[in-house]
């Protein structure tokens, strides 16, 4: 009886010891990043799940509480797909990209603001203060009408310009920003923003330490029908390499692309995660291996070297 009782002490205590070291292994990127910015790009199928979309908000909270500075921007293409459907006009894409005409267009902002105010909810209700705007509020994001392979595909924009003061001032006020992207010609007609063009370009006007993709992507892969070659972390040339090769192809190429762009104008390291893993964010930064992939800087200094 004695043993045993002595055993389950053990074994409580080796949970507790486990905790620690998880605490332990965390505290290097805290004080890494304290007072860094870093913008979470948030969308797909985790957006749906009521669960999930809260352990996401969680783990940005999270981050804001341990001294970092995030900004979410995020989508709503599933949501827009269901509303569409409802009022019965058929979803269209051309290269990946919404065809959005002007009902589209207006569906589409409605339901958009609707997932905004919803995510500033979950972040009021765990005791941090959020702010929720689109990208037309104070001329946030400036965009020009994008163009399918030169083909028309509607309101769709490309963004020219970031208004990063308003972004830097709801920072330094303590808020945390929860941006929808939209945006405004210099016409002042309203425009969908691809989600991760948006989030890219707010990352490089803002010149955070980290942006990172949440989506129904795990991370990049050597090879694209293994998911045992998810690769940890990856420079942008050895990036390149795999696109040129064809390791990279289809829609991962424009957001590898998006993630590329970043690098090179200022922003430190981006991450691909798989929103749908409970807390995958909190997984990638605070752990030496992390669970996606991270892509660096040709010269940047590597955290995990392989098992």
């Amino acid at each position: 009886m004695r043993l045993e009782r002595r055993s389950n002490m053990k074994a409580n205590m080796q949970k507790y010891l486990d905790k620690a070291e998880v605490l332990i292994e965390a505290l290097p990127y805290i004080q890494k990043f304290n007072r860094k910015i870093i913008v979470v790009k948030y969308g797909g199928s985790a957006m749906l799940d009521e669960e999930l979309k809260r352990n996401v908000i969680e783990d940005v909270t999270l981050l804001k509480l341990v001294g970092f500075k995030p900004i979410i921007v995020h989508g709503g293409g599933k949501d827009i797909n269901k509303w569409l459907e409802k009022v019965g006009k058929e979803p269209e894409f051309k290269n990946g990209l919404r065809v959005t005409d002007a009902e589209t267009m207006e569906i589409a902002e409605m339901v958009l603001g609707r997932v905004n105010k919803s995510l500033v909810q979950i972040v009021e209700s765990l005791g941090v203060r959020a702010i929720g705007i689109s990208g037309k509020d104070g001329g946030l994001l400036k965009v020009e009408k994008k163009y399918s392979c030169g083909e028309d595909i509607g309101f769709v924009g490309d963004v020219k310009e970031v208004n990063a003061s308003i972004l830097y001032d709801l920072l330094e006020k303590d808020f945390l920003p929860v941006v929808c992207s939209v945006g405004l010609d210099e016409d002042y007609h309203t425009y969908n923003i691809n989600a991760d063009d948006a989030a890219s370009a707010i990352a490089k006007a803002v010149g955070a330490e980290k942006l990172a993709f949440l989506s129904d992507i795990e991370g990049v892969y050597k090879d694209a029908e293994d998911p045992d070659t998810i690769i940890a972390e990856i420079t942008v040339e050895e990036a390149k390499g795999l696109i040129d090769n064809g390791s990279i192809n289809g829609g991962m190429i424009p957001k590898i692309q998006n993630c590329i762009e970043a690098i090179e104008n200022g922003v430190e390291r981006v991450h691909i995660l798989d929103g749908r893993i409970p807390h995958c964010l909190l997984l990638e930064i605070f752990t030496h291996k992390g669970i996606g992939t991270a892509i660096l800087k040709n010269d940047g200094s590597r955290f995990y070297y392989g098992e």
